[in-house]
């Protein structure tokens, strides 16, 4: 059994920040790519940032320059650093991670339940 639990959503004032973080436990062998999602209202899911074991970033167009992925391999926890932040950006941002777990044949992906981002005035 694999769990990935976000935290550090919240409401922010335009321009303000907020710092994202996503912790993977359960029978974990090893994590590959993790990363950060989001869904706005009446709008399909997508890619903010991912982030490889070895540390290669990648980041939507909308938030790079803004936003920061991290992941600290020891405690299988990702981060995303929210910083500049538009109204826009106002969604439920899903965690990531690509996990071989004990007992599988292969790797899988596994997402978490989603923490609420608003930026309003």
């Amino acid at each position: 059994q694999v769990q990935l639990v976000e935290s550090g959503g919240g409401l922010v004032q335009p321009g303000g920040s907020l710092r994202l973080s996503c912790a993977a436990s359960g029978s974990i062998f090893s994590i590959n790519a993790m990363g950060w999602y989001r869904q706005a209202p009446g709008k399909q899911r997508e890619l903010v940032a991912t982030i490889t074991r070895g540390g290669n970033t990648n980041y939507a167009y909308s938030v790079k320059g803004r936003f920061t992925i991290s992941r600290d391999n020891a405690k299988n926890t990702v981060y995303l650093q929210m910083n500049s932040l538009k109204p826009e950006d106002t969604a439920v941002y899903h965690c990531n991670a690509v996990i071989i777990a004990y007992g599988t044949s292969g790797s899988y992906d596994y997402w978490g339940q989603g923490t609420q981002v608003t930026v309003s005035s």
